[in-house]
């Protein structure tokens, strides 16, 4: 294990024990610039600031990008990119469907992704060219390979209130065209989840790069497909991410590309 692994997984265990010690006793909830859904509380500032002391005493001279506290100087070769609590809504309101998201990128290339789920104690790690683990065993993208045989997953940020581009009309043509679609509400669980063959694929509009981090790495480390909506190439800081086993992709790419009517 290399220290960044190291730092990030300790950093994600630490974050995820707060989040357990206050799930009966969170405080300060609000909405961020007033937008419905889109909450923050007392628990992500004090995850993010454990996370972000971590990794910068080990290593000083890095870059952050965390979601609450935004960008901080250092070197750009080197940038963490962190949700403390993806799935803040879901915790507000006792869901246990929310983690820890931490990942690392070297010259633009992820090559560190963790995320901790503390409700199931669920610790994903992926190194890039190392695969990708579920508590020390390897996990592997699903087999499915017809998207009329899979189970799908996507998520709605609070950014499509107003919005045309709602996905919406995606949601309606994947529910006739698989088994079904779930919505947890953690993009990064998601991730995950299509890592290790729970789900055949997700897909989501609107999402940032602390939600995508991570989990973008496991994906692909685990032997998944991630790319845009159109099968092009795909950045974190692109705000529409496909991610599947690569046995459906072609077909949910299909889908994502029609007209919308």
């Amino acid at each position: 294990m290399t220290d960044a692994v190291r730092v990030a997984v300790e950093a994600a265990l630490a974050a995820g024990k707060i989040q357990s010690e206050r799930a009966n006793d969170i405080r300060g909830i609000s909405e961020k610039g007033g937008v419905r859904g889109d909450v923050v509380t007392e628990v992500d500032l004090l995850c993010e600031k454990e996370i972000i002391s971590r990794i910068q005493k080990v290593f000083p001279e890095h870059a952050i990008l965390a979601e609450e506290s935004g960008s901080t100087q250092g070197d750009a070769k080197n940038k963490w990119v962190i949700d403390p609590l993806d799935g803040t809504l879901n915790y507000s309101h006792g869901f246990p469907c929310y983690c820890v998201s931490i990942g690392l990128e070297h010259e633009g290339e992820l090559v560190v992704g963790v995320i901790y789920n503390p409700n199931l104690d669920e610790l994903f790690v992926a190194e890039k060219g190392q695969g990708a683990t579920l508590n020390g065993s390897p996990v592997k993208i699903s087999t499915t390979d017809t998207l009329d045989k899979s189970l799908l997953v996507t998520g709605f940020t609070p950014k499509i209130v107003g919005s045309e581009d709602d996905n919406l009309n995606h949601f309606c043509n994947f529910m006739k065209s698989c088994q079904a679609v779930r919505r947890p509400g953690s993009a990064a669980m998601d991730f995950c989840y299509t890592a290790m063959g729970r789900f055949d694929g997700f897909w989501e509009a609107h999402l940032s790069p602390w939600d995508m981090a991570a989990g973008v790495l496991i994906v692909r480390e685990a032997g998944g497909t991630v790319t845009a909506f159109d099968g092009g190439p795909f950045s974190i800081y692109d705000n529409h991410v496909l991610a599947s086993n690569g046995r459906v992709h072609q077909e949910m790419v299909d889908i994502l590309t029609q007209p919308k009517i």
